[in-house]
């Protein structure tokens, strides 16, 4: 008599799996735009098995955002003396035509209209770029010109890579890298900021 030994299941690889596809799902359709069997198919699971390991679709997104957000993109991740310079390269460069995914702005921007979903990614912002941003400023009203450093950068990533206007798209690289770190300057130094 033959015994099949039951197929071991690694829990660590399966999870990581879920959160790989529901990082995907999300950036691409939003909170929204999909739910747990889409993202179980993907992962090549059961939505059962999504909640006995995430607990709920807001959980895994939460999870997702915060797995997004923590992962310096254009804030450096140590404070820096050039922090304009290095923060305006960094967006001029993923912003750029030929770059690459941009998924913690995608995930942003198309699951915002969610209230609680915005909450979540409120949340995640604050916790991860706007705690970086705000750590590597001097001087007064810190948190205030980190999320207006935000705001510029969100701005500038939404018009040149999503809408794609023309004169930010095709804008010569280290031209415009000046020009936003000229701006971002009057926002990170506190000389420019009190002025």
């Amino acid at each position: 008599m033959s015994r099949t030994t039951p197929r071991t299941r690694n829990a660590a690889a399966t999870r990581q799996a879920i959160l790989e596809a529901a990082i995907t799902a999300f950036t691409r359709h939003g909170y929204d735009g999909v739910g747990l069997r889409e993202i179980a198919a993907a992962a090549g699971v059961t939505a059962i098995l999504i909640n006995r390991y995430f607990g709920s679709k807001e959980a895994l997104f939460t999870e997702v955002v915060d797995v997004s957000f923590a992962q310096p993109t254009m804030v450096p991740k140590e404070p820096a003396d050039d922090l304009a310079a290095l923060t305006a390269r960094a967006l001029v460069e993923r912003t750029a035509p030929e770059a690459d995914h941009l998924g913690p702005f995608e995930l942003l921007l198309k699951s915002a209209a969610n209230p609680r979903a915005a909450e979540i990614m409120r949340e995640g912002i604050r916790k991860h770029v706007g705690a970086r941003f705000t750590d590597a400023l001097s001087g007064a009203h810190a948190e205030e010109r980190a999320e207006l450093g935000l705001a510029l950068l969100a701005g500038t990533w939404l018009m040149r890579r999503i809408i794609g206007t023309p004169a930010l798209r095709e804008a010569d690289p280290e031209q415009l890298t000046a020009q936003v770190a000229h701006v971002l300057a009057a926002i990170v130094e506190p000389g420019a900021a009190s002025g």
